[in-house]
């Protein structure tokens, strides 16, 4: 197991770094600590949750609380690759990243983030309300602070709960037009939270060395893959429910509780499939189509909210 590096040692270490030698940063490698790949999947389901909440933001306003809940992304991202860039470093996925590569001084990636955090939540205060600065403000402290380094190097669970982390953005986009949290936020909280686990599990299965090598207990590594396997399938199963709640609440309509139901079958299939074979080739499979899983249940969402396409809103 390594040793966790502590935020105030990480502190210290940042300018020796910096002095030890000439960093010069591209623009690309402060992209790349936003993690734009995750960043989009955060904003998206943001704003499905703000599409589909009752009332009306200007356009203007709407955008900001779309561009705060990205930088606010952005900025949990670049904080986790600045208290991880130990374990980054020792991770055949992760070791190109700009501080574990050497392109970046510590201390810059973490000012970096500080700020960007910051402002998303300043931002979103002044501009739009204050409601959803508190939850941004909650998503990113619960990411930084609880997640990276309260849980990831101490418990299988970590998955299991940070996974809240990820699922705060729709209930930031409905509050930014409400100013407060309803039910159809919650089950959108709901579909991510139970969506998480699987996920990452899939991805842990095929990373499990690198895993081991870096000291995380991730479910495979801790557990072994056959647990893990068992709880993949567990949580497709609990996702039917939450995937048709909105169905039940009046949210969607009865395309996309077909689509919702079409989707999680195949969910289930293919954990049934890992459950079944030792070929690595059946978790990235999973992998990659709870990308898509989520995608398009929140695509499809939002389509049968808008005029015309699966029949408008249903309540």
């Amino acid at each position: 197991m390594s040793v966790p590096v502590t935020p105030s040692a990480a502190l210290l270490d940042a300018p020796r770094a910096a002095g030890a030698r000439d960093f010069d940063p591209a623009v690309a490698d402060y992209l790349a600590l936003l993690k734009p790949r995750v960043m989009s999947l955060v904003v998206f389901t943001g704003w499905v949750g703000l599409y589909l909440a009752p009332g009306h933001l200007h356009p203007l306003l709407a955008s900001v609380a779309i561009l705060c809940i990205a930088l606010g992304a952005g900025a949990s991202g670049a904080i986790n690759m600045w208290y991880e860039r130990d374990i980054d470093a020792l991770m055949e996925r992760t070791r190109r990243r700009p501080l574990p590569a050497g392109r970046m001084a510590p201390g810059d990636a973490l000012g970096f983030g500080v700020v960007l955090a910051a402002s998303s939540v300043i931002v979103m205060g002044l501009a739009v309300n204050w409601v959803a600065a508190t939850l941004l403000a909650m998503t990113i402290g619960f990411y930084v602070f609880i997640y990276t380094i309260g849980l990831k190097r101490r418990t299988p669970q970590n998955i299991v709960i940070g996974g809240a982390a990820g699922a705060f953005p729709p209930m930031i986009g409905w509050a930014a037009v409400t100013g407060d949290v309803g039910i159809p936020a919650l089950v959108l909280f709901a579909l991510i939270f139970f969506w998480t686990p699987p996920h990452f599990w899939a991805l842990s299965l095929y990373r499990a060395g690198d895993y081991a090598k870096a000291g995380v207990p991730m479910l495979p590594v801790v557990a072994g893959p056959a647990e893990t396997k068992k709880q993949m399938l567990l949580y497709t199963l609990l996702l039917w429910p939450v995937a048709l709640a909105p169905v039940a609440l009046g949210v969607a309509g009865w395309l996309y509780g077909a689509a919702a139901l079409l989707l999680s079958a195949w969910f289930t299939y293919l954990a049934l499939r890992v459950r079944a074979s030792e070929d690595l080739r059946w978790p990235k499979r999973m992998f990659g189509f709870s990308l898509l899983y989520l995608f398009l249940l929140f695509a499809l969402i939002a389509a049968d909210r808008a005029p015309g396409l699966l029949g408008g809103w249903q309540g």
